[in-house]
């Protein structure tokens, strides 16, 4: 490594410190396995929280499956650069949301990457996005447990930072997430609690409950591993079409079950933090 590069990279580090001062609170939504409705915990969560009068900034690191652009009805939207800092997207007064997505050209391109390149593009963003200063950074990550995830860790971890796992009650989901907690275990990072998506199906005719992929998974191994369990999150068609429509579910439909829900976890991870 050359001295330009080394003094390249001591920038960025500083450029990193810098940004993360202003933020009280960095949370990094993880999962051991793709498929289970991370980033739709990420953005309803990071809606949630910001709908509590907190100033939340929504960062979409998940390289290959950027869909947080399209959940919020962002998509087409561009980087913007103002000179001296990336500048995130507004969603709302307090909410601001800055994505891999809005690199791509088209929200259907794929994303053919090394690893290096990777690296660089979550650590540009984490060095040169103007966040301001913030209440909650909700970090929406790659799945499972390798160079992607471990970028991330290693680039906000600290005193402030910590993490929620999401899980789906099945056993294939549920020891994948074990292995996430460990993941979180070994870089020393806080894990603030689990969280069962897709914890029952709501019907939408009779209003009753079904478990279609049983229940209960990622409670039993919260107890297991000592940590809290945040709550359970059922599935609701609309949620569904909200997602596609471009429209958080707990705004859109505020009063359902799985609104609700999105509400007890954000309470529960905003009382990990007081009481931390």
């Amino acid at each position: 490594m050359n001295t330009s590069d080394t003094t390249d990279q001591e920038k960025q580090k500083k450029a990193i410190e810098e940004r993360m001062a202003h933020i009280s609170h960095t949370i990094l939504v993880l999962s051991g396995k793709g498929g289970v409705g991370k980033s739709t915990v990420a953005v309803n969560l990071a809606v949630e929280l910001a709908r509590d009068g907190k100033d939340v900034g929504l960062l979409d690191v998940d390289v290959h499956g950027t869909s947080v652009p399209g959940m919020l009805g962002l998509d087409g939207q561009k980087v913007i650069y103002n000179g001296e800092a990336i500048v995130p997207m507004e969603f709302t007064a307090n909410l601001s949301i800055m994505s891999v997505g809005f690199l791509l050209q088209d929200r259907g391109d794929a994303v053919i990457w090394r690893g290096p390149m990777k690296y660089h593009v979550i650590r540009q963003f984490i060095s040169d996005v103007e966040w301001g200063k913030l209440d909650y950074l909700i970090v929406d990550c790659p799945p499972g447990t390798g160079d992607e995830p471990l970028s991330v860790a290693q680039l906000v971890g600290g005193a402030n930072a910590g993490a929620v796992v999401v899980t789906t009650p099945q056993r294939v989901s549920v020891d994948d997430v074990r292995k996430s907690v460990q993941f979180c275990h070994k870089l020393d990072m806080k894990v603030h609690g689990i969280i069962e998506n897709m914890s029952g199906f709501v019907c939408p005719h009779c209003g009753n409950t079904v478990n279609i992929f049983d229940t209960g998974g990622g409670e039993a191994l919260a107890k297991e591993m000592s940590i809290p369990f945040l709550g359970s999150i059922p599935i609701e068609p609309g949620l569904v079409t909200s997602c596609d429509l471009g429209q958080p579910y707990i705004l859109s439909n505020k009063d359902s079950l799985t609104a609700q829900a999105f509400g007890e976890v954000a309470g529960s991870i905003q009382s990990a933090y007081n009481d931390s």
